[in-house]
């Protein structure tokens, strides 16, 4: 349970920085290449194109980093043993 909950809150955090990501791109790609703003066709290609693309990529590669942590995670011994103190008797 653990593994899906941590992929999906990777699915989750990658989707938002992914977007973010994807809008700097977009605006760059914008700037670079002097795309036309006519009627918004900048915005309109930031924010339904790089925007969306990058939100799914980050998305899934956030879900595949954080589940594959959280599998290496079972298979680490997180837990240490507690040393057990020798009772002596002394006090």
């Amino acid at each position: 349970m653990k593994i899906v909950l941590l992929a999906v809150l990777g699915l989750i955090l990658g989707a938002l920085g992914g977007a973010a990501v994807g809008v700097g791109v977009g605006l760059a790609w914008v700037e670079i290449f002097k795309t036309s703003d006519f009627e918004g066709y900048g915005g309109m290609l930031v924010f339904f194109t790089f925007m969306p693309l990058g939100a799914m990529i980050g998305g899934l590669g956030g879900a595949f980093v954080f589940g594959v942590l959280a599998l290496r995670d079972s298979e680490i011994a997180i837990e240490r043993e507690q040393m057990h103190s020798r009772d002596n008797g002394a006090c």
